[in-house]
């Protein structure tokens, strides 16, 4: 067949990225939840017939890698057979593919001329999904089941009409079932939406030239993917990140490693020497983590990539079972995507800072600062539920300063403006303004995190939180200095100071906690962390330091202390004074990501050994089957291959080669072989 011109190939491209951004805008003007039609916390994709990635809109980062997952695992568990014209598919299982519990997917099957032409899909932040915690953030949950309503895949709209029963069983374990009824209805609108277009595409344009054209940008996507990755130097990149703790025992910390393999046209990102996953709510499903290591990679290469399932073949990714990076059931896991994403994209960053370092920031000022409240409202006597999320700091880079209180890495949401907060919630904004010296000193300064503090307007209301990045700062690159800790605080009607959460009520920890009541006339105080910085700060242009100071971004004592730059307050005049960088020595940045030679592989390259395997799980069964090397859960078949240490199940051939040529030679114990 002859291969399809450019033009077309663009056409076709455009129309689907098109096609899925009107999804997305349907979504925002006809949902009832703030956080859909301001925060836009969704994301909006198409599948091809074989149930294949071909276009995304560039909506929430977080869910780029989990939708791919969650599709798929629903299309092979449920079979191509169990979908007709009309149904509509929905699931949140984080076991399943999927991001974490208050996320929730809904998928189409396309149907043109009697013909399975493709599905349709998108993935959104459900507000109140019952569970322990109002609001969906359990922060000390200790099992799946605290989180709220798990829901496998299963048929919500069956040739077109609502399955009630299933409608009737959802909306019944909602806090807020009527939000719920309208931000379900915004997301089944815009599949229809996309079917609608889709089907456009085919008649305008034919059947066999559509899907010629999609089969093509999947190569070429590929293709381009391993082109860019060819311009990274081979080599191994580690670097480690801690998250804080997980909101059940009190001061305990987990590690997350990261080595990153750049082997000609591949990248091998490897999470082994994880800790063991948290006792609290802040693991990370195989969703997150995959979508958090293809974040970071769209970010160090080329824009123009197309977004397919293509571009992510060439990353491969080893994430353990049983660790923060990869949870096992039934352990917690609402907070891993919003609030541990966005340091994994870090944490690969700073691998390839020392390959690319002309492409890469800073940390930024860590997660998604997700507070969550409810009660009922003095004004409409009417249960409420609320998800506020703010920007943090962006970490400097080459270019040039991070960006003020901009959303995390996994987010791209926009915070819900004041006034539509304080018009849904008995909340009023007292202070919103930067926090002086928040962002880490270099040659290029982190970002600023911001101050908003609010007072309590109803008599009682029930706040929950998940935040990290509370006890630690954020790290920042090649001397710059860190970004400043965030904070959460609370001070009670009438009393002078703000305490932590952990002095005002006895929890375990200063940023994640479950069902703590406020009352009327007291305030909640949230400090966003900085960026960290990028380059010492002693190189930073002392017209540059003196311009921030007179902007009050940093302070004149900071400006001596970090940059040596000596400035004074004269007549209402910030003037310099004089440059003391001479007499001042580096500062201690921290620990700095390491690089190592490129290691070979020991065993030798050959044809795969394994064969396909079917098995039919019981609906009561819990036992998920993870593939042996990479981690992922795989619903029915699996790979098998039998060698000298016994069976492995694997996703498929690719991942016996993974196991073969990369993971033998560094894991096998030596007496094994």
């Amino acid at each position: 067949m002859k291969p399809l011109d450019n033009m077309t190939l663009n056409l076709v491209d455009s129309y689907m990225v098109n096609t899925c951004r009107e999804m997305g805008l349907a979504m925002k003007r006809t949902a009832y939840s703030p956080i859909f039609n301001e925060g836009m916390d969704f994301s909006c994709v198409l599948f091809d017939r074989h149930g294949d990635l071909v276009s995304q809109a560039d909506f929430v980062p977080s869910m780029v890698g989990s939708i791919i997952f969650a599709a798929g695992w629903t299309i092979q568990e449920l079979g191509i057979d169990f979908f007709q014209p009309g149904d509509v598919v929905v699931h949140n299982d984080p076991y399943r593919g999927g991001c974490h519990i208050p996320e929730h997917m809904f998928i189409k099957p396309v149907y043109y001329a009697d013909e399975l032409v493709g599905f349709v899909a998108n993935y959104a932040h459900i507000t109140e999904i019952g569970g322990m915690a109002i609001g969906g953030f359990a922060a000390d949950a200790t099992d799946v089941h605290q989180e709220g309503l798990r829901i496998p895949p299963i048929k919500i709209v069956e040739g077109g009409e609502l399955v009630r029963d299933v409608w009737k069983l959802v909306l019944a374990n909602h806090r807020t079932p009527k939000t719920t009824w309208g931000d379900f209805h915004a997301m089944i609108g815009s599949l229809n939406v996309a079917e609608h277009r889709l089907t456009h595409l085919l008649e305008r344009m034919g059947r066999d030239t559509v899907f010629q054209a999609q089969d093509q940008l999947i190569e070429y996507a590929e293709r381009f993917m391993r082109a860019e990755i060819r311009e990274i130097p081979d080599g191994e990149y580690e670097y480690f990140d801690t998250i804080e703790d997980d909101g059940v025992i009190p001061g305990k910390s987990y590690k997350i490693a990261t080595r990153v393999v750049v082997n000609g046209d591949e990248v091998i990102v490897d999470f082994t020497g994880s800790d063991p996953q948290a006792a609290g709510a802040i693991n990370c499903t195989y969703g997150v983590t995959a979508s958090a290591t293809y974040n970071a990679m769209l970010q160090v290469t080329d824009a123009t990539i197309p977004r397919n399932v293509g571009c992510y073949r060439p990353i491969k990714l080893i994430a353990p079972p049983g660790t923060v990076v990869n949870v096992s059931y039934p352990g917690p896991e609402v907070g891993g995507n919003s609030e541990i994403h966005g340091r994994i994209v870090d944490l690969l960053l700073a691998c390839l800072s020392g390959a690319i370092p002309e492409r890469v920031a800073a940390a930024t000022g860590g997660g998604s600062l997700n507070f969550l409240f409810g009660g009922t409202h003095p004004e409409t006597g009417r249960f409420y539920a609320g998800y506020f999320f703010d920007g943090v700091g962006q970490g400097g880079n080459a270019a040039g300063d991070g960006h003020p209180m901009k959303s995390e890495l996994g987010g791209n949401c926009p915070p819900v403006p004041i006034e539509v907060f304080e018009s849904k919630y008995p909340f009023l904004t007292l202070e919103r303004s930067f926090a002086v010296d928040s962002g880490g000193a270099g040659r290029h300064r982190g970002g600023h995190g911001a101050r908003r503090c609010w007072r309590v307007m109803a008599p009682k209301v029930t706040v929950s939180a998940v935040m990290d990045r509370l006890v630690s700062d954020c790290p920042g690159l090649f001397g710059g200095l860190p970004g400043k800790r965030g904070a959460l605080l609370y001070r009670r009607h009438g009393e002078p100071q703000f305490q932590t959460f952990m002095e005002a009520f006895g929890v375990a920890s200063p940023g994640k906690f479950t069902g703590i009541e406020v009352e009327e006339g007291d305030e909640i105080l949230i400090v966003a962390p900085g960026g960290g910085g990028y380059g010492s700060p002693l190189e930073r242009p002392v017209e540059d330091v003196v311009e921030d100071v007179r902007e009050g971004l940093v302070s004149i004592e900071a400006a001596a202390r970090d940059y040596g730059v000596v400035v004074e307050a004269a007549g209402g005049r910030i003037e310099l004074v004089e440059v003391i960088r001479e007499r001042m020595a580096p500062q201690d940045a921290g620990p700095a990501p390491q690089r190592y030679p490129l290691r070979t592989a020991n065993a030798p390259a050959g044809a795969t050994t394994g064969r396909l395997r079917t098995r039919t799980p019981q609906p009561y069964e819990t036992e998920m089957i993870t593939c042996d090397v990479c981690g992922k859960v795989m619903p029915s078949d699996y790979w098998e291959v039998v060698d000298d240490a016994g069976s492995h199940r694997f996703c498929d051939a690719a991942c016996e080669r993974l196991y073969r040529d990369y993971w033998l030679p560094r894991y096998r114990p030596a007496d094994a072989h």
